[in-house]
């Protein structure tokens, strides 16, 4: 058997890895994260070593079990022997494991195209087993109708199914006041003037601002700009008794949009002054704002740190600046959340556009198909 390890950033990366190098029917022997680099202990990474292994000439597993389990007793090893015990007990378990961690299974070309692109997108991998389980039942349930078009149909027959139960874009247009949260660097200050531009433009609503970034000037000065722009009224808050403050003044206004400081998501401080300084209530719509070209990772561990919140949907930022988008939607699958704008460009009030399951079907898997 050839066997080589592989680093790599991620799990996901690790079986790219593995595929191209050792093929489809490699199995993993052994995973385990690692912490590299740094410096005494400080700034290490966390990756993941896979130990992968494949036989260019293997035996026919019932031979390979038949040589393993049903030795003859005489040359059992003696009592004391744990050596050897040991070392078959381990080869009985990689046998018995051997199905269960093959990468996976011989799909038709069709389907292994679809599954490749799945994985290159950066699926997670249950997802994509959900999606290929409904892929073989369509190829095997219409023998005349199989070609690449009618797979590629199905596969977005399947994610379209996985996106079904969530909610997609209108359901906040009843509240008053939008608050935006994120971490810093997705775009919250821009896509908080976009929804407020279409607000006003396309729906004739008066509009007024809140903002509780404090920490950057620049922030305050961008959306000022904004407010001018569409002569709605801006406040500034350092705390809760401010906010309750401007919410009064604004009062007037039919929307009211808030925005949020952006800073490190992993300090537990930040989240307890976003509870003691803003308003959740009945007449609230509160996002959490992502960026598409974030890692599927830290996107798990901003939205852990944020449901301590009362989130309602989420808003995707920055689709132009990427060609993967299989994290956007692990993120709203496992949230269950729904989304309710897509971002894709700087212009105010334009490159904004409702979410919807179909975009992300189109995004995920391209034009080809139904």
């Amino acid at each position: 058997m050839k066997v080589k390890k592989f680093i790599a950033p991620s799990m996901n990366e690790a079986m790219k890895q593995v595929r191209a190098e050792l093929g489809r029917d490699a199995v993993i022997l052994r995973s385990k994260e690692i912490q590299t680099g740094g410096l005494f202990g400080l700034f290490a990474k966390k990756k993941v070593e896979v130990l992968a292994g494949v036989d260019p000439d293997p035996l026919p597993r019932r031979q390979l079990e038949t040589a393993l389990f049903e030795r003859p007793p005489a040359t059992a090893p003696e009592k004391g022997d744990r050596s050897f015990a040991d070392e078959l007990e381990e080869l009985r378990r990689f046998i018995g494991q051997l199905s269960e961690r093959r990468l996976a299974p011989a799909y038709p070309p069709p389907l292994a195209a679809i599954e490749q692109r799945l994985i290159d997108q950066g699926l997670a991998d249950g997802y994509i087993r959900e999606v290929m389980e409904r892929l073989l039942e369509r190829w095997y349930a219409n023998p005349s109708g199989r070609s690449s078009a009618a797979a590629a149909g199905w596969a977005k027959e399947a994610v379209r199914s996985l996106l079904s139960s969530l909610p997609f874009a209108g359901a906040a247009q009843a509240k008053k006041y939008w608050i935006l949260l994120g971490p810093t660097g997705v775009g919250k200050t821009t896509t908080l003037a976009k929804i407020a531009g279409r607000a006003v433009l396309e729906q004739g609503k008066t509009v007024g601002f809140i903002t509780t970034d404090t920490y950057r000037i620049a922030a305050i000065d961008q959306l000022k700009t904004y407010a001018h722009i569409l002569d709605a009224p801006l406040a500034v808050c350092y705390n809760g008794e401010e906010f309750r403050e401007a919410k009064r003044k604004l009062a007037h206004c039919d929307l009211v949009f808030v925005d949020t400081a952006g800073r490190n998501f992993r300090d537990p401080q930040y989240i307890d002054e976003l509870q003691q300084t803003l308003e959740f209530d009945s007449e609230t719509e509160t996002l959490l704002v992502f960026a598409a070209t974030g890692k599927y990772e830290d996107m798990k561990a901003i939205y852990s740190r944020f449901s301590r919140l009362p989130i309602d949907r989420l808003i995707v930022t920055k689709l132009d600046e990427t060609d993967s988008f299989g994290a956007i939607v692990n993120v709203l699958l496992d949230s269950r959340l729904g989304a309710a704008y897509f971002t894709n460009g700087q212009n105010v009030p334009d490159d904004m556009v409702d979410a919807s399951a179909e975009r992300l079907v189109h995004l995920l898997l391209g034009a080809e198909g139904a």
